[in-house]
């Protein structure tokens, strides 16, 4: 919100305080004032000129030689390249020695061997932005009224000694939006009055120049229209353009000049119809029917649907409702009569239209957030008047109204104690009831307690909080002391979870993982893809997706990762180690809302060891995972607890994948992506894993017990065994590891084989076993009675036999 501090003292006094001090105050008072801008900082020596005279450039096509009077003895001869420069007009003209916006110096020049005595500006020539100048001027030179007096200072006839304070609104400061509004917070900073607009009101349900119906009461539960005739369309005056281009909006013609000047002042959209356009006595305001077509004023053809509200005859629509009028009820320069609407716009149906057709407009922004329904009527009447004085024409007895507002006043109740709890002050009801009067909120005070009336422009007020809030600001946040918490004092820290959440994400970066983070949203088609427990349930689906690729709440964290992967891949990075640590959305088969768990996700694929000297290279296969995994679950004192089950599961490979179980418990799983699921990616042979983080974290574990040095010597025994190839090592270790008994301390695989010298359908698997007693010195009988235990063990269940 741009506030024009000249606009401004209209309706609060602002003497004795400069822009910036204001803008500190209203700083410190909760409203961040993002810049102050002094329109006419820096420029300097420039006036009101006349053209006396304009001829062709002998030298130049493109160039004009102009006479120009500028209050002085002698003219000035200025050349000027402005295509719109012509005889008899009043300009702006930037002398000798003048300065412009840029420290822009004029000099005395030559221009195609003619001398040049000065320079005849545009607008944005002397600090406008282009976009908020008049059409017809944004390519040239600013053709002043004839009233401009030559000589005198340009800058004050066009109203820019000025300062513009830009206001940086959070959303529920909706009622800032508007020089009304941001008069109540000077006048509460200030502690000054505010001077409201004086309108008088003719208000009948009985006006004979339309009827208006609202079919659609909900969504339009106000509507009144004012009808002036015999308007005279031209410019605004130049007090009017320069506060609309201070406020950021550019000039059109003096009607629309004025509804856009009381948007600004009353925060209250308006739309002026071109009443002959119509060539109806009938305004409806209703649903758009499917597939209704309408051009609005920025001329595009826009396709309504039934759900969209609009402004209509009882031929065609002619705007849609709170966002833009149609083309076909435009006002231009052959206006004679002008219907002036001043309506009420439910905020949702106004916002689901704007975004629907990707328009927002000034009305829109504030219909979005909410009005001031009090300020309706009468902003309607002040336009008609506006339009009266300074477009002609008479008004049309009496004011169309249909309202169907119900509006309940809202009562907040506050105590002194719950607002010096809160702030940590100890301010006294005095107090308290002087702020809500600077604030102009009528609050009855029984005792300590306050009870508010909210005012209709102050919407962002509804619970205690929002009161102390407002006590707190206007005391000074700067007021509050600085105090230390009191009671027993606590050590913060992080809870078990936490902790070991931060030891896994430390743990999978020093392995040469790189975490990434990727979106909760997903596409339908990736939802339930490597999810571990979508079964029947159905994801949950936002009612406005950014697109249809961030449609649905994620079941897995796989499918963004394969993403990355082959963004990577694509540009060439073909060594790609990944994972995250994030939210899935798991919902149950009868729909419930879902409940959100942890999970923990990696993604592999290149090359995972290479070191070019040595020539050494090692590509990231099942078993660099796999060894990662277990790297984890050591750390977290849960290798004794972890199993590995071969499995087979949709998009993975079914000879490479696993299930991961903890004391039998599934918590996810490991393997390679499936062949034609890598070429679904675009992505080469690639491993995952996905675990539970819930499941993992929360299993409980053995307290860590140190033990001494070993005294004793352990002894080693190796055995190779040919079984048949469907046999699964990892059981066989498990059989091994029973049978060993308290004198196994370890069983580790060495070898693998499967070549031309064994039978077919049979394999080698090397193991190598260490016996230990913490006590004793085994023997030799001991261990080799044990090691026949296990021979004989593995032999009766694995049908395995010595090789060899």
């Amino acid at each position: 919100m741009f506030v024009s501090t000249k606009w401004l003292q209209d309706y609060v006094d602002l003497s004795g305080v400069t822009p910036e001090e204001l803008a500190n105050l209203i700083t410190k008072a909760g409203i961040e004032v993002e810049g102050v801008n002094n329109l006419s900082e820096g420029i300097k020596n420039v006036v009101v000129g006349y053209v006396m005279e304009r001829e062709q450039h002998p030298q130049a096509d493109k160039l004009n030689k102009c006479t120009v009077d500028v209050g002085e003895e002698q003219p000035l001869q200025i050349i000027c390249g402005a295509p719109n420069v012509d005889k008899g007009q009043k300009v702006i003209v930037a002398k000798i020695g003048a300065v412009l916006p840029g420290n822009f110096k004029i000099k005395k020049a030559k221009l195609r061997g003619e001398v040049s005595e000065g320079m005849i500006c545009s607008l944005q020539e002397i600090g406008i932005e282009g976009k908020v100048v008049a059409k017809e001027f944004s390519n040239g030179i600013f053709v002043l009224p004839n009233d401009a007096e030559v000589g005198t200072d340009a800058l004050e006839y066009l109203h820019l000694n000025d300062s513009v304070l830009e206001l940086g609104l959070t959303p529920n400061r909706a009622d800032c939006l508007n020089m009304i509004g941001v008069a109540y917070e000077v006048a509460a900073v200030l502690d000054r009055e505010v001077k409201l607009p004086k309108v008088g009101a003719e208000v009948t349900n009985n006006a004979d120049f339309v009827n208006v119906t609202v079919e659609a009461k909900e969504d339009a539960p106000f509507y009144a229209a004012k009808l002036v005739k015999g308007v005279k369309i031209g410019p605004s005056p130049i007090w009017m353009q320069s506060r609309l281009m201070s406020a950021g909006i550019r000039p059109i013609n003096n009607v629309v000049d004025i509804t856009n000047y009381i948007l600004i002042e009353y925060g209250q959209p308006l739309h002026a119809f071109d009443y002959n356009k119509l060539n109806s006595q009938s305004i409806i305001v209703r649903n758009a029917k499917a597939d209704e077509k309408i051009t609005t004023l920025d001329g595009e053809e826009r396709t309504l649907q039934p759900h969209n509200l609009v402004i209509a005859t009882d031929k065609e629509a002619v705007a849609i409702a709170g966002v833009m009028g149609g083309q076909n009820s435009e006002v231009d320069e052959n206006t004679t009569d002008v219907l002036i609407e001043s309506a009420v716009f439910r905020p949702l149906s106004v916002r689901q239209t704007s975004k629907e057709l990707g328009l927002r407009s000034e009305s829109s922004a504030r219909f979005e957030k909410g009005i001031d329904s009090s300020r309706t009527l009468a902003a309607g009447e002040r336009a008609a008047e506006l339009v009266v004085e300074l477009a002609g024409g008479t008004l049309a007895p009496g004011t169309t109204v249909e309202n169907n507002l119900q509006v309940e006043e809202q009562n907040v109740t506050v105590t002194v104690q719950k607002i010096n709890s809160v702030l940590g002050t100890d301010i006294d009801a005095e107090t308290v009831k002087d702020i809500f009067r600077r604030l102009r909120l009528e609050a009855a005070q029984e005792g300590e307690s306050f009870t508010v009336t909210v005012p209709l422009r102050r919407g962002d007020i509804t619970i205690e909080e929002d009161l102390v809030e407002e006590v707190g600001r206007l005391y000074g946040y700067d007021h509050i002391p600085a105090t230390l918490p009191t009671g027993v004092a606590s050590r913060g820290q992080l809870t078990s979870y936490q902790a070991k959440r931060r030891r896994i994400r430390r743990y999978l970066s020093h392995a040469g993982l790189f975490e990434a983070v990727t979106y909760s949203l997903t596409s339908g088609s990736k939802v339930k893809r490597f999810a571990l427990e979508a079964g029947e349930a159905s994801p949950v689906r936002l009612a406005l997706p950014m697109s249809e690729e961030r449609s649905e709440l994620r079941f897995s964290l796989v499918p963004h990762l394969l993403d990355a992967v082959s963004y990577n891949v694509a540009r060439k990075e073909e060594s790609v180690h990944l994972f995250e640590a994030g939210s899935v959305f798991l919902t149950s088969e009868n729909n419930e809302l879902p409940h959100e768990e942890e999970y923990l996700a990696g993604a592999l694929t290149g090359l995972w060891l290479q070191h070019a000297w040595q020539g050494e290279k090692k590509a990231v296969d099942f078993y660099v995972v796999k060894g990662i995994l277990d790297g984890l679950f050591n750390e977290l004192a849960l290798s004794n607890k972890v199993s590995y089950v071969a499995a087979k599961k949709e998009d993975l490979h079914p000879g490479r994948t696993a299930s991961i179980l903890i004391d039998g418990n599934e918590i996810g799983f490991i393997g390679q992506v499936h062949p034609s699921t890598q070429k679904e990616w675009n992505i080469k042979e690639t491993y995952v894993f996905q675990l539970s983080l819930a499941k993992l974290l929360n299993t409980e574990v053995e307290e860590i017990l140190y033990e001494a040095i070993p005294r004793f010597p352990s002894m080693n025994r190796d055995m190779a065994l040919v079984v048949d190839s469907t046999v699964v090592a990892g059981e066989m270790v498990e059989t091994i590891r029973s049978a060993g008994g308290k004198l196994l301390k370890d069983v580790t695989i060495f070898d693998l084989y499967e070549g031309d010298k064994m039978e077919a359908g049979k394999k080698s698997i090397a193991f190598s076993l260490t016996y230990f007693d913490p006590e004793r010195t085994l023997t030799d009988e001991e261990v080799t009675k044990v090691h026949e235990k296990v021979l004989k063990s593995v032999e009766e269940t694995h049908n395995a036999q010595l090789r060899g």
